[in-house]
């Protein structure tokens, strides 16, 4: 059921659009550049910040080739985010940690590994854990906090088995390391999530009362059958095999005024009496009804039906006529 809502909830969102400049956008800038002076002693300028809701599939297009990608996990495991480290930003970082000073020359023709990975962490935890501290008091830290580090990505291809199919924030600002020694893009991406209070409250959201509506609909579209039972007749089966076009079955039990309705699993639904509306045939539902007829119609055997049932095969007399026109379409149950 919650993946039908978040697939309604989807199909009425527009992906791809700008989103206002919120608590996180603002306090990421401040943080990473924190933690790069802090954890490394780096100066890292933010020159340019954009956020913007996508879908998985757009986010998916974003990865630079031979970028550093980092998976994020939050508070342990309850989701999974996205950082990638363009390639220049990249080398300017390693620099730092190895060398303590940054070039300006180009990064190397290299593929991104684990030991990078590894050697950032810190530097990326202390970013996002400066995070949690900036959006104590804002919304945004409903899908922007308690993100740490998880592991390293390889190939961009399994991006989207590890992600979720779902919208994300998405945060791409323009690094400057050392007043311009090395620049480039990093892309944080976490899952858009709603307020844990919205996401909790008993309250219907207009999404519930949407998709209540939508499978409401679908419902009352159904087809119900009911079959109407006039009589139901009891034989052995080497008598119903006999049976030829023209011969009459007696119905002894049959009667206008109580006709069961049943349903396609033989439930009992209702008895009434059968009679005309506007030249067809109807039947006038009854108000009272015995609780013993819930049971199938199948199972309901009257003991008149049991004794004709045991009796030895009556031979049957054929005569030019059709069936009793009230004969039903079944001719046996077994």
């Amino acid at each position: 059921m919650q993946v039908l809502r978040r697939k309604i909830a989807q199909s009425g969102a527009r992906t791809g659009t700008a989103v206002s400049a919120g608590g996180a956008e603002r306090a990421f800038r401040l943080c990473l550049a924190r933690a790069a002076r802090d954890v490394m002693g780096l100066a890292l300028d933010v020159t340019r910040a954009t956020q913007d809701r996508l879908a998985l599939a757009e986010l998916l297009e974003l990865p630079p080739d031979r970028g550093l990608m980092l998976m994020l996990d939050q508070n342990g495991g309850d989701g999974l985010g996205l950082m990638v480290i363009s390639p220049a930003i990249l080398s300017g970082l390693v620099e730092m940690l190895t060398t303590g000073r940054v070039t300006s020359g180009p990064p190397p023709n290299r593929r991104p590994t684990r030991t990078d990975a590894a050697m950032l962490a810190t530097l990326i935890d202390a970013a996002l854990t400066g995070l949690d501290v900036s959006l104590q008091q804002d919304d945004d830290r409903v899908w922007a906090t308690g993100w740490r580090y998880a592991s390293f990505v390889e190939d961009a291809r399994t991006l989207a088995l590890l992600l979720e199919d779902a919208p994300y924030q998405v945060i791409r600002a323009d690094l400057s390391l050392m007043d311009g020694a090395k620049a480039g893009p990093l892309i944080l991406a976490l899952p858009d999530r709603l307020p844990r209070g919205d996401r909790n409250q008993d309250t219907p959201t207009a999404s519930d009362h949407s998709f209540s509506a939508h499978l409401a609909a679908q419902v009352e579209r159904t087809n119900a059958r009911l079959d109407a039972v006039v009589a139901r007749v009891t034989m052995p089966l080497a008598q119903v095999s006999a049976l030829l076009p023209g011969e009459m079955l007696p119905l002894p039990l049959a009667g206008v005024d109580r006709v069961r309705l049943v349903g396609l699993d033989g439930r009992l639904v209702g008895e009434g009496r059968l009679g005309q509306a506007r030249g067809l045939r109807a039947i006038r539902l009854s108000i009272d009804g015995r609780a013993e007829d819930s049971r199938p119609d199948e199972d309901r055997r009257d003991g008149s039906e049991m004794m004709q049932a045991n009796a030895p095969p009556q031979p049957t007399t054929r005569q030019p006529t059709a069936l009793h026109p009230l004969a039903p379409r079944r001719m046996a149950s077994g």
